[in-house]
């Protein structure tokens, strides 16, 4: 086989890198040798079969050369045939097992039966009245035949008399055939026992390979927690340390950049506020139009980069590892959406936008979760309609139950975002923005996300008709909650 043959063999099967099942790689490593050994086994027991079909009918061609040689008596020098033509008729035509006969002597010297039957080989010390068996051919069909030299005659003349008896080989065939038959049908049944048992094996001997791939798919990408293996084999259990130390070494380097970040918000937050301070009373003091767009300019970056830091330190107390060790209380988030609207309605004003609370479902939503980390999430959302819906526009907020969630919405009848569906799910990245108006950093909605899911919820974006935009968060109730009537 050349080695484009062989490689084309491996694809096919699925053996080729890149393609390698390791279950069908031990399905076929396994289940090959069963059928090697399986062919092996019936090439073994048909010869058996028909080496005791052999002594089967040898015995059978002795006992009947016997019988023909007492038909056939010496009288002096000479023979006297008693063999009737009745029991000629029977050995002869016998349809289903035809038997032919050969009486010769010297030997060689037709005298009796058929003279067509192949002779004996060349038999070295041969020995009277013991006989010989060889296959052979008579009219074409393949025979079985018994040789047997007796001695005659009188001690000053000896002669010897050949008796010869064949029987087709078909009998010996069939016999052969169906002692395979009745061995293979077993056999065969029990490789297809073995087959499921070897592929049950299989699926067992690799269940910790699927629950250990389950562990890795079900998991958050930012989940570095150890993966609990220990009832898996000691290979297994090797590969889920070596994948546990991987997590280890990658959550210490997310942990000092994330402490990185955080201290440095912490550090940056002073000086950016004095600078802000300083630039608004420096704004307040100058007189000359080009020093005052400048200093204006000052004061709106150091706004934005004091919002930074702001949402830089929001989104790092949102972190896992700063979110697991936060308090959670059960608490009513309908009042807390209910009192944060109210809060933000004089900034709303001040920019011209009609932001409003739809109270038209008067019921109690109670969570479990921090309620600090859910107010800046959904204050988030509230200042991202505000800040970009435009002058004019009307910005409305509501919950309401939806089976067993808490749906808080978010509507606005301004520009909305583009229609690609694309732009709904990247805005949700950090520091992507899917406009350059307004001074945004790119952070509010991936902190949104972030908080979100920490408390199993979800967050996402919808178009509103004729325009506008629709933020809708869900978060699952606390269990037992009242369903209001």
């Amino acid at each position: 086989m050349t080695l484009r043959r062989w490689q084309k063999l491996q694809t096919r099967l699925g053996l080729a890198p890149g393609q390698r099942s390791l279950r069908r790689h031990l399905m076929l490593w396994l289940l090959i040798p069963q059928l090697v050994l399986w062919l092996a086994a019936a090439y073994v027991t048909y010869h058996l079969a028909a080496r005791y079909a052999n002594r089967a009918i040898d015995r059978s061609l002795y006992q009947s050369s016997r019988a023909l040689a007492q038909q056939v008596k010496p009288i002096g020098n000479g023979l006297f045939i008693d063999f009737p033509k009745a029991a000629q008729s029977v050995l002869e035509t016998d349809p289903d097992d035809r038997v032919y006969y050969m009486v010769s002597t010297p030997p060689g010297q037709f005298i009796l039966g058929n003279d067509k039957l192949p002779p004996p080989p060349a038999i070295p010390n041969l020995e009277l009245d013991r006989p010989y068996f060889y296959d052979g051919m008579v009219n074409d069909v393949p025979v079985r035949v018994a040789a047997l030299y007796l001695a005659y005659g009188e001690d000053e003349a000896p002669q010897r008399m050949l008796v010869q008896l064949a029987k087709s080989r078909t009998t010996r065939e069939e016999l052969a055939q169906q002692i395979l038959i009745d061995t293979a049908l077993p056999l065969s049944g029990l490789i297809v026992l073995m087959s499921f048992i070897v592929w049950a094996g299989i699926r067992t001997g690799l269940a910790p390979l699927t629950r250990l791939r389950d562990l890795v798919e079900d998991r958050a990408p930012n989940d570095l927690a150890p993966i609990e293996l220990e009832s898996a084999p000691s290979e297994v259990r090797a590969l889920a340390k070596a994948l546990n130390a991987l997590l280890a070494e990658v959550h210490e380097s997310v942990s000092t950049q994330r402490r990185f970040i955080s201290n440095a918000a912490h550090q940056l937050r002073t000086p950016l506020a004095g600078l802000k301070s300083q630039a608004e009373l420096a704004l307040s003091e100058a007189t000359d139009p080009a020093l005052k767009a400048r200093l204006q300019r000052v004061q709106e970056s150091a706004a934005r980069a004091a919002h930074l830091v702001t949402q830089l330190l929001t989104l790092a107390r949102a972190e896992p590892e700063s979110a697991a060790v936060q308090a959670r209380t059960r608490f009513d988030i309908r009042k807390l959406v209910r009192d944060l609207t109210a809060e933000q309605v004089p900034r709303a004003l001040h920019v011209g936008v009609d932001l409003g609370y739809d109270d038209s479902q008067p019921e109690s939503l109670e969570i479990l979760g921090n309620g600090l980390l859910i107010r800046e999430a959904l204050l988030n959302l509230i200042d991202n309609a505000v800040r970009y819906a435009g002058r004019g526009a009307a910005v409305t907020v509501r919950t309401r139950r939806d089976d067993r969630h808490a749906v808080v919405e978010i509507e606005d009848d301004g520009p909305g975002l583009p229609a690609d569906p694309h732009i709904h799910e990247r805005v949700f990245e950090r520091f992507v923005r899917a406009t350059h108006e307004g001074s945004g950093c790119g952070l509010g909605l991936a902190i949104v996300k972030e908080i979100v899911e920490r408390h199993a919820g979800t967050v996402h974006l919808s178009p509103v008709r004729p325009h506008g935009l629709r933020a809708t968060v869900r978060l699952p109730l606390v269990a037992g909650t009242a369903v209001a009537p």
